[in-house]
């Protein structure tokens, strides 16, 4: 379920996001399916919630951003390429993702891996091009995506996960997966808004720890939902965490279990956004919304 003030919000933003992510591929010279192929994956839909977390960071504290749009658009495309990627079948070999064939199905492993290389090494062109970030600030964000996106945080979680499918993984353990794999992209997004925002250590610190409760949250809801929502509603296979014997939080604590940290971890990232100075909620909505979206 998602309240109307983020409703509004979300549709103010995502016109906007969705132009900008594929316009500026449109206008590179390039094969064309190549070029297809990336914005296939691009314009296959979501919410856009990692966009829309630095927008909410920005919003929370009563400023904005001319290049806001322009970070967002390049989390958006390491997230898509990490999707594109995520589907292989050297990896997890899924034939939908968010209702449609995935990239491999409609354009081949070969071009959907280029696309995803493509849309990576793009992603850090467009940060480094931004023309209202000053030096540091922009120097600051590219090393931060590079740390989040890379060995030290979603590549290294993916790594983490596929090594785990072979064996019982503990609760720290599962965790540490997801803390790299899912969440990182998450805390990029949050402590970006920070940078933009221009931001203290002590609020930035803050808000790291928002996007840790944030991150599992997701995550958490994922894994519930792949029990609980149909493949109509996730736009992917349910189901499939069971069938591969994968490990989730409803599997190491039970379903019921897994709510229950789902709340928690909820109830954590509300609680730290309390010591904030911030002027609106929309980091609270999101991280409600997260906890209770249903794909």
């Amino acid at each position: 379920m998602i309240d109307e003030k983020l409703n509004q919000f979300i549709k103010e933003q995502q016109l906007q996001i969705d132009k900008e992510l594929v316009k500026g591929i449109q206008q590179l010279q390039i094969p064309m399916s190549l070029s297809e192929s990336m914005i296939y994956s691009l314009e296959a839909g979501g919410k856009r919630i990692r966009p829309m977390l630095i927008q909410a960071v920005l919003n929370d504290f009563g400023q904005t951003h001319p290049d806001a749009i322009t970070v967002g658009t390049a989390v958006e495309m390491i997230h898509t390429y990490s999707l594109i990627h995520d589907d292989l079948p050297s990896m997890d070999n899924d034939d939908f993702r968010r209702g449609k064939p995935t990239n491999h199905k409609v354009y081949g492993e070969a071009v959907a891996i280029l696309a995803g290389d493509a849309l990576l090494t793009y992603s850090f062109g467009v940060l480094a091009r931004m023309e209202s970030v000053e030096a540091d600030s922009k120097i600051r964000l590219i090393s931060l995506l590079s740390e989040t996106a890379g060995a030290e945080g979603m590549v290294g979680g993916q790594v983490m996960d596929l090594e785990g499918e072979s064996k019982q993984l503990s609760l720290s353990e599962l965790e540490q997966v997801h803390i790299h794999k899912t969440g990182a992209l998450m805390r990029f997004s949050i402590e970006a808004g920070a940078i933009l925002a221009g931001l203290s250590r002590s609020e930035t610190a803050i808000l790291r720890n928002f996007a840790y409760h944030v991150g599992l949250a997701f995550q958490i809801q994922d894994d519930i939902l792949d029990i609980t929502g149909t493949t109509e509603q996730l736009g992917k296979t349910a189901g499939k965490d069971i069938v591969s014997e994968k490990s989730t939080y409803p599997a190491l604590l039970t379903l019921s279990g897994a709510k229950e940290k789902l709340a928690m971890h909820h109830a954590e990232a509300i609680s730290a956004l309390e010591s904030l100075p911030l002027k609106d909620d929309m980091l609270r909505r999101f991280a409600d919304y997260i906890v209770s979206r249903v794909n």
